[in-house]
């Protein structure tokens, strides 16, 4: 067999997923706080202010980068959550979970800087804006589908029904993605893209990249904890759980 197939055959077991979660996920942490607080220090302390906005820009570098996470943990919980209802994989059952309740905070801090952020920016902390109002129903659909997985005692059951949830709400990625070329909206138009050139200044773009690659490690180290929680608390009472997780 491929040792990269056999590596995934073997991290489905409860006991190495839980070994793996243990090693890796203070990494994922670590490298994610320091990669962060880099691009935080360059943010504030190097980057000059914007011509137009002033300092007031600066929450860019955290609402750019929490937007950004919003919808890709969510793209992330509906992926894992259609391969377990495919093949059944209890793994990706507990994987698409523990997204949820990190793609909400991720989400929360997307409409709370936000909203700080149109205050100087709009005269107000809150508008009817397509951007925001579909970045608050994607805060619901992370809501329900975390109320949804609570509900039903049957932790397979509730995974599945849950995740059922979070795949049908993929859907609204591209609507939150596009909403500001799709409609009039306050929200500036996209100024960063991955791929091609950004309207944005080269010499402020380089702490934003930081944060981002830092913000993908903290999810990861994140969603090993969240996820190795959930594992040791469906497989209690077995005997490896006992011998590894002394009480």
């Amino acid at each position: 067999m491929n040792p990269i197939v056999l590596w995934f055959h073997k991290l489905g077991s409860p006991p190495y997923f839980d070994r793996f979660a243990a090693r890796w996920a203070p990494w994922g942490h670590g490298i994610g706080l320091l990669l962060i607080a880099v691009g935080l220090y360059g943010a504030l302390f190097q980057v000059p202010a914007d011509y137009q906005q002033g300092d007031s820009f600066r929450i860019l570098y955290i609402h750019v980068p929490a937007a950004w996470m919003s919808l890709a943990v969510f793209g992330a919980m509906a992926f894992y959550a259609a391969i377990a209802l495919i093949w059944r994989i209890k793994l990706c059952e507990i994987l698409a979970m523990a997204c949820a309740p990190i793609g909400a905070g991720f989400t929360v801090i997307t409409l709370s800087t936000g909203s700080i952020w149109g205050k100087p920016m709009w005269g107000t902390w809150w508008d009817w804006d397509p951007r925001l109002t579909t970045e608050l129903v994607l805060l619901f659909m992370y809501l329900g589908v975390i109320g949804l997985y609570h509900a039903i005692d049957d932790r397979r059951a509730a995974a599945r029904a849950a995740g059922l949830l979070a795949i049908v709400g993929v859907v609204l990625l591209p609507v939150i993605r596009y909403s500001v070329v799709w409609w009039n909206s306050l929200h500036q138009g996209q100024t960063i893209r991955l791929f091609g050139e950004s309207s944005m200044d080269a010499s402020m773009m380089w702490p934003l990249w930081w944060v981002v690659i830092g913000t993908k490690f903290w999810f990861a180290g994140s969603l090993l904890v969240r996820a190795r929680a959930d594992n040791l608390h469906r497989e209690a009472g077995k005997a490896w759980t006992t011998a590894e997780v002394p009480r």
